[in-house]
């Protein structure tokens, strides 16, 4: 049973930083792309950020500048480092992973296969 495990979310300050991590369990995911959602109270989740199985990376518009996205297939991790975090950040972050190896990518939730559970990223003024 693949299982998709994030860490890393806290209770911040406006301007602090903080990095998420997100470790698959049952299988790799080297050759697919993966990517963060988040979910604010009150909202529908969304897109933040993906990198495809080559290393291309996306992001919304509203993390572009603040937020990276990488990968460690080595360790078969997934990171989101989050600069200059705004109250507007705060929600639950769900990493996630597409099946399909060497897939086209896709920052629509509907076509990524494994979720993780979330964590909470709080963000005050």
């Amino acid at each position: 049973q693949v299982q998709l495990v994030e860490s890393g979310g806290g209770l911040v300050q406006a301007g602090a930083s903080l990095t998420l991590s997100c470790t698959p369990s049952g299988r790799t995911f080297s050759t697919s792309t993966r990517g963060w959602f988040r979910q604010a109270p009150g909202k529908k989740r969304e897109f933040v950020s993906r990198i495809s199985w080559s290393g291309r990376t996306y992001y919304a518009d509203s993390v572009e500048g603040r937020f990276t996205i990488s990968r460690d297939n080595h360790k078969n991790t997934l990171y989101l480092q989050m600069n200059s975090l705004k109250p507007e950040d705060t929600g639950v972050y769900y990493c996630a992973a597409k099946s399909a190896r060497y897939d086209s990518g896709s920052s629509y939730e509907s076509e990524y296969d494994y979720w993780g559970q979330g964590t909470q990223v709080t963000v005050s003024s």
